[in-house]
Parts: C-alpha cells; sequence; structure tokens
C-alpha cells in the first residue's frame, strides 16, 4: 500500500489506476464485517436489497413477510462491546399490519433512483406501490395481473419514470409514475418473466429474462423485442479496450475508404444519366432483396427460430448488466451462469465454475464496480467469480439457510447479503482494532446542535 502511495506521489501512478487499485485491495478483503451489525426486523426470508443510488447511505430490503426496512448503514443507532460494534436498526419498518401494507411476500424493493424519499415495492398479492418514505404512506397503486417477480427502474432516465414489472403473466408491464397509469406491455415471453433489468448505457432499452428460458432485449419505443439471446451464438474472448478499437477502425476505414473510391473509379463509366440529367445507379429489374433486407424488415416479428431461442436450459432466476452496459450476466435454474456480449449478443463461452443455484425463485447478482468480480447467491452461500475467466475468486459463508439476495456498494466497497434465515449480513474489508477505536466512539452520544 505505501508502494503505491509513493508511486501516486512521484506521479508514476495515475490518479484513477491508484483508485482502482486501492478499491480492488478493498474488495479482496472482504470478510463478514466484525464492527458492523444489521438488526433485521423481519420474520421471514430477504428477498430483495438495495443501497440507495444517490447518497450510498440507505439500506432497502424486502422480505416474505410482507414488510419492507429501511437502515442507515453509514451512522449507527447504538454501538454494542464497548463501542467495538455498530448496530445498525431499522429506521423505518412498513409491515402487514399497516393500513397500505402488501398482504403477501415481498418479492422486490427498489429506491427511486434520483431520490430517497420514494421507494417501490413489489408482492406476491399483485400489488406494485410506489411508498413515501418520510409519511411511510402509499403515493400509487398498480394492480397486476399475478405475482410480481421483479421490479426496476432505470437509474439513466431523463425522459421517463418508468417502472418495469415482471410478473407471472407473460407480459412485462411498464406502470408510469408521472401518470399514475400503465404506459404499455412488452409481449413476447412465452411464460412468467422472473427478473427485469435497465440497461445501464441507454435509457430505452429493457432486458428481461423468463421462465421460458429466454433472454429478450426490449427498446420500449418500438413495438416488440429487437433481441432474443441464443445460447449456440457464440464469442470467445472479451472485446478489445477502445484504443485498440478505435486504431484498428480508423485502419479499417483507411483502407475500406481508398477500396470504395477504386470501386467508384470503376463502377462510374456504368452510370446511366435520366431525362432530367442526374447521375443515377440504375438497378436491374426485377432484383430480390438480400437476406439482410429480409431481416430487417421481419422486425419486430423477427424469424421464427430466432425468436423461440433460449438463453438457459430452464427458467432465467437472474439478471446483471455491468456498469458500463458492453455485457450482461444471466443465472438459470440450469445452474449456469453465462457472460454475454451485448453489442453482438453472443455468448461469450466464459465457462464459470460449477455452482449450485436455486430454481424456485428469483435470485439478485451483484458486481463489482471493475466489473472484475460478480457475486453470486449460491445456496448457503454467496461466491464472487471473476467475470473474465469464470473462477471462484472468494466465497462468503455466514448465512444458515439459503442466501436470495445480494448487493454491492461501490462507495464503501461492501458488500449486503440476506438469506431465507432472516437475516442481512454485511461483508466488509478488514481493518485493525486500532482503526475501530480511532474512528468510533467508545459511547453512544447525542449530538444535538445548539
Amino acid at each position: 500500500m505505501w508502494k503505491q502511495i509513493g508511486g501516486r506521489e512521484a506521479g508514476q501512478i495515475r490518479p484513477n489506476s491508484f483508485s482502482n487499485r486501492v478499491k480492488s485491495n478493498r474488495v479482496s478483503s472482504l470478510q463478514l464485517s466484525n464492527y458492523k451489525d444489521i438488526v433485521s426486523p423481519h420474520r421471514g426470508s430477504i428477498n430483495s436489497l438495495q443501497v440507495d443510488l444517490t447518497e450510498g447511505r440507505y439500506l432497502l430490503s424486502g422480505a416474505s413477510d410482507a414488510s419492507v426496512a429501511v437502515y442507515d448503514v453509514q451512522r449507527a443507532t447504538d454501538y454494542d462491546g464497548s463501542g467495538l460494534i455498530a448496530t445498525h436498526k431499522s429506521i423505518v419498518v412498513v409491515d402487514k399490519q399497516h393500513e397500505q401494507g402488501h398482504k403477501y411476500a415481498v418479492s422486490s424493493a427498489i429506491w427511486y433512483p434520483i431520490d430517497t424519499g420514494l421507494f417501490i415495492t413489489g408482492s406476491y398479492d399483485h400489488y406494485v406501490k410506489v411508498w413515501d418514505t418520510n409519511s411511510t404512506q402509499v403515493v400509487m397503486n398498480f394492480k397486476m395481473p399475478g405475482k410480481v417477480y421483479r421490479t426496476a427502474m432505470s437509474s439513466l432516465a431523463t425522459s421517463h419514470m418508468l417502472i418495469a414489472a415482471g410478473t407471472e403473466d407473460v407480459q412485462v408491464r411498464l406502470c408510469d409514475i408521472a401518470s399514475g397509469a400503465f404506459a404499455h406491455t412488452l409481449s413476447g415471453h412465452r411464460d412468467g418473466i422472473m427478473t427485469v433489468e435497465w440497461s445501464t448505457s441507454n435509457e430505452w432499452v429493457l432486458v428481461t429474462g423468463g421462465c421460458d428460458g429466454a433472454i429478450r432485449f426490449w427498446d420500449i419505443r418500438r413495438a416488440g423485442c429487437f433481441r432474443v439471446l441464443d445460447q449456440s451464438q457464440s464469442q470467445l474472448g472479451r472485446r478489445p479496450p477502445l484504443l485498440e478499437r478505435s486504431a484498428l477502425n480508423k485502419v479499417s476505414t483507411s483502407k475500406s475508404s481508398s477500396v470504395g473510391q477504386n470501386l467508384y473509379a470503376k463502377s462510374r463509366p456504368l452510370q446511366r444519366k435520366s431525362t432530367n440529367g442526374n447521375g443515377i445507379k440504375q438497378s436491374p429489374i426485377g432484383r430480390t432483396p438480400t437476406k439482410a433486407s429480409v431481416r430487417q424488415r421481419l422486425h419486430p416479428g423477427m424469424l421464427s427460430g430466432q425468436d423461440r431461442a433460449t438463453a438457459h436450459y430452464g427458467a432465467v432466476t437472474g439478471l446483471k448488466v455491468t456498469d458500463d452496459g458492453m455485457y450482461l450476466l444471466s443465472a438459470g435454474s440450469d445452474s449456469r451462469i453465462r457472460l454475454w456480449d451485448v453489442q453482438s449478443g453472443c455468448n461469450t463461452l466464459v465457462n464459470f465454475e460449477t455452482v449450485r443455484l436455486q430454481t424456485s425463485k428469483a435470485i439478485q447478482l451483484a458486481t463489482s464496480q471493475d466489473p472484475a468480480l460478480v457475486f453470486v447467491p449460491c445456496m448457503t452461500a454467496v461466491k464472487a467469480f471473476d467475470v473474465w475467466s469464470g473462477k471462484t475468486r472468494m466465497a462468503f459463508r455466514g448465512h444458515y439457510e439459503y442466501v436470495n439476495c445480494c448487493w454491492f456498494s461501490s462507495q464503501d466497497q461492501e458488500l449486503y447479503t440476506g438469506g431465507s434465515d432472516r437475516k442481512i449480513h454485511a461483508w466488509s474489508p478488514s481493518r485493525l482494532i486500532s482503526d475501530e477505536l480511532d474512528g468510533e466512539p467508545m459511547k453512544d452520544q447525542d449530538n444535538w446542535s445548539d
């Protein structure tokens, strides 16, 4: 560490490189936190976790006992063990006894992307509800045709306020917070939709995974999906870095331009002048369109073979788009994890090590900021895989029953996991006891303003 600091001071290491190295070192030292304890009020399995995207401070959880809770993970409510262990109790709880609360299990709980004043919940009682965090009252209700498995909102959106909801119905429904009504539905899946995820590079692109094993890409401005992932279409390796690609593109464009100029010079005498004197290329009569043009004209219905393609040999239970929007990670009930190139739609053939995944419910994946690691709930543990090699880097064991969800906080490099044992665990970078004594007060004190 001191060597890296010295390199940074000497100007040998760039700021971004130094920051990435420090974060990578912190992530590699993740362990069950010995200084942060989250006290869960839930009496059922934890199904969903998310830290707000604005401050990185408030953790939202949803559970199968129809309850939702909010925790402040940066400011403790109490201290135990002579001030060494910070206890974080829930600061907001909405349960079944609430007059507007859910009646059945909460399967999804997410923050409004640009403000912690609202959060959204989806439940097996067929409702998606928008809540005011301060008053804990329902602002909007959306009635769904079946159980709600997953909800999602785009963190990039500036032109819409849509909630994508995946239910046991075959249609994806988009709920508009601005109008309080359904914007439209997306049809294409042949079974229920277990997971939905917005693109991190385009606010109009939505990715859905269904019980039919299909992963579909939707441009919500157009009818029909524009891509269905096929596990048989593959490519080896990852795409080259942007600098190399730009250099290759310059070379290829220069070559293509020179070739194009030669072809243009050769084909120029073939042009005929029309009656008005303009030079127009005459196409042969009865010329049939190419296959590429036929495929474009068949959009959005697509070819029947492509429309029935599958990404997994079972239900798609988890999706996660990398922060740069270039790759998609998927998990299925066939206990397979796959990495997809978003631009080409191909399976990258990364061989993730053998795992056992849940088959009966959706799971929540997480990635580190690089993204160098993907965190996957694997039965009673959470495993961290190298995204590019598929090898297991770390395994987090602390839950007594199945782990259903996880969330990685890129701000603090901390991992939060929730399981069927009704526990929420915080996994933090290791630090010395001397740091804890210096960083935390020895006893709880009220710091009121004068």
